[in-house]
């Protein structure tokens, strides 16, 4: 008899699945959320989420976002007529949960090893946070993370060393996000670890993104879209990074440029 504690982390990980993925997909597509795959005109963005619809059994999409999973439950319900369906899988909370695309239940084989590293640190972390000047704690419900709007005229950034001595790390993004993730653990390192668990070749890899926190992705190795709206930080990185491209167009339209540029323009016939 076959036992989890027997399978093979590939096969774990699939029978926790709620929804099959594509068997051979030609791309994996990872976008970030907010400014990438929800920016650009309307028109454009209903276009390629039409796309995506039509190539489900090609393109294994991944949304790789700091937003919460009652976030992205709330974005796909309240869709507005745009077709935005649900990826096959997610990445949230800035890299610290993964889950199903179709019932955004979360795997255990991928969470788990993040949840080992948090443990412990919730607590000290919030004692020290809350009430600090110039934070203010995002509405959301995560378990691997804390999440605060900051202020960066009155916080104290000498904060970050304290927060840092506790084993997690501060990420600030958008000039206004300060997320506090159990160290080594981002989007970039999350999206590796699920990529080596699928066996998935790293060619077939295309990123997504507009913000700091994407930087983590950017930084893998993968090839990556860094697509027009970009926030000024990230594209002050973009230098340094190998394998990047930077798109003209905003958003959805950004993206569309990129994968073009990347090889795969035959997915658009």
């Amino acid at each position: 008899m076959t036992t989890a504690s027997n399978l093979h982390p590939r096969q774990l990980l699939l029978q926790q699945l709620s929804a099959p993925l594509p068997d051979h997909p030609e791309l994996v597509l990872v976008t970030d959320l907010d400014g990438t795959l929800l920016g650009g005109p309307l028109a454009e963005r209903r276009a390629f989420y039409g796309w995506l619809e039509r190539q489900r059994h090609r393109v294994l999409h991944v949304f790789c976002t700091g937003r919460d999973l009652g976030s992205i439950d709330r974005l796909l319900v309240q869709d507005e007529g745009l077709g935005l369906r649900a990826p096959h899988l997610v990445i949230g909370d800035v890299g610290c949960t993964v889950a199903c695309g179709a019932s955004l239940e979360l795997l255990p084989s991928a969470v788990d090893p993040i949840q080992q590293r948090w443990e412990g640190k919730h607590g000290p972390l919030r004692a020290l946070l809350d009430g600090a000047k110039g934070l203010s704690p995002q509405p959301i419900s995560a378990d691997r993370r804390l999440a605060y709007y900051y202020d960066p005229e009155t916080f104290d950034h000498g904060l970050i060393a304290q927060i840092e001595q506790h084993g997690v790390d501060c990420l600030l993004s958008d000039n206004q996000y300060l997320d506090v993730l159990p160290a080594g653990v981002n989007k970039g390192s999350t999206l590796l670890a699920l990529l080596d668990v699928l066996a998935i070749e790293a060619d077939r890899v295309v990123t997504a993104g507009d913000s700091l926190n994407d930087l983590a992705m950017f930084e893998t190795g993968l090839s990556g879209v860094m697509v027009g709206n970009a926030e000024p930080d990230l594209l002050a990185a973009l230098p340094r990074l190998q394998g990047i491209y930077l798109a003209q167009g905003h958003g959805c339209m950004g993206i569309v440029e990129g994968l073009r540029h990347f090889g795969f323009g035959h997915l658009f016939g």
